[in-house]
């Protein structure tokens, strides 16, 4: 039996289907750390957590920026299903400095234990995401 060098790689996100193609490899911000996938990994289910999403196809890497959802890996095919995803061309790095002051600028009128201050606190992780994945355009 040949050795497998590819897999299939689909990410969804709750509006669209961003990639459905074959790829080398994968890396992904897991919940409890980033994950890398090879083909004919072992087949696992993970939850996503606010990151950088890389795939390869041959010597190019592919990035996209991810928030929350899930990972399945199977031997021949890793379905993400993200809850955001973005392609660094459709991020607007003003917006998201923007969105990075504002809520640096609420976090620090907020209670810790306060829901204002969690939802604060993951919009500066969405746009820290965006910030860096949007300046990997190629």
């Amino acid at each position: 039996m040949a050795e497998q060098t590819k897999f299939h790689l689909d990410v969804v996100s709750a509006t669209r289907q961003l990639i459905s193609e074959r790829v080398d490899e994968i890396t992904a911000p897991g919940r409890e750390g980033e994950f890398g996938v090879l083909p004919g990994h072992t087949p696992f289910l993970t939850a996503l957590g606010v990151g950088e999403l890389m795939y390869k196809i041959g010597s190019e890497e592919r990035f996209l920026a991810v928030r929350n959802g899930f990972a399945e890996i199977q031997h021949e095919k890793v379905t993400i299903l993200a809850e955001e995803a973005e392609f660094p061309s459709e991020i607007n790095l003003k917006a998201a400095e923007a969105l990075k002051a504002e809520a640096e600028a609420q976090l620090q009128h907020l209670s810790q234990e306060s829901k204002e201050y969690l939802e604060a606190q993951a919009k500066l992780e969405r746009a820290v995401n965006q910030i860096h994945v949007g300046n990997l355009r190629r």
